[in-house]
């Protein structure tokens, strides 16, 4: 496995477990997220990809192991806490509001991290904070390329818009650090392209740092810098997409030599 450089910007995961009843959904998982660059964790469906993010987003504590923000211990601490140090996140069913505009939602990613988590806050804001909101959310608009999108119903929208709508509302938050779980989820080849290059950009421009849980192999290996690979809770291979192509062992516990190939 190669090895990740050492850095104390971003998310670090130290030998984390996630355990339900008597099953270890993740078992001692080290992982290394740094701001500047995409990191990849990619896996077969059950191998405990989500459960992972949960434990590193406060839904869920670990059994085991330390979670850092930027060097701080937030093994204990909540998820509004976390937010609070700079960490969103995407789910893997999308959770936008059908019934509000896209301007309206994507508003929602900085209302939500000014009230630490919260965003019924928005309705005590103040004029400046309402200013600060309004800016961030038509910028992050503007970084997705739907802008001519913002008084659009969110409800009316195809499945590729509405996961830039999300992804939009993610950066409205300004959020340093980023975790998205199946972004592109539903996405045709072009859509999935132009979400790649999309994240790409926000990285270089912002200075994000990104973890990307992904099934499509074509989008992983052309936006990620490292990659991380979890069979049955456990951490098997870690490496660059190229390493992570080249592995037997990665090809025979998960891609499969075909889907290896395609993605080269």
């Amino acid at each position: 496995m190669s090895p990740v450089e050492s850095t104390s910007r971003g998310l670090k995961a130290e030998r984390v477990s996630v355990v339900y009843g008597g099953l270890r959904a993740v078992d001692a998982v080290n992982l290394t997220a740094p701001t500047g660059r995409i990191t990849g964790l990619i896996g077969p469906n059950g191998a405990g990809k989500t459960s992972f993010f949960n434990a590193c987003t406060g839904l869920l504590r670990p059994a085991e192991g330390v979670i850092r923000i930027d060097g701080v211990d937030v093994t204990r601490r909540s998820a509004a806490h976390r937010a609070r140090l700079g960490l969103g996140r995407t789910f893997q069913r999308m959770e936008i509001v059908n019934t509000m505009s896209v301007r309206t939602n994507v508003a929602l990613g900085a209302e939500s991290r000014l009230a630490a988590g919260n965003p019924l806050t928005h309705m005590l804001t103040s004029p400046r904070q309402r200013r600060d909101i309004n800016r961030a959310a038509d910028a992050a608009l503007d970084a997705c390329g739907i802008t001519t999108l913002a008084d659009r119903t969110a409800g009316t929208l195809s499945t590729g818009q509405r996961r830039l709508v999300e992804l939009a509302r993610v950066l409205a938050g300004g959020f340093p650090l980023l975790l998205l779980d199946e972004p592109s989820s539903g996405l045709d080849e072009e859509e999935s392209d132009r979400f790649g290059e999309i994240l790409v950009t926000a990285v270089a421009t912002r200075g994000l740092g990104i973890l990307l849980v992904e099934h499509d192999m074509d989008l992983v290996m052309s936006v990620c810098a490292h990659l991380y690979v979890l069979e049955f809770g456990r951490l098997i291979f870690q490496g660059t997409p190229a390493e992570t192509q080249s592995s037997d062992l990665v090809r025979a516990a998960y891609l499969g030599s075909e889907s290896v190939a395609a993605s080269g």
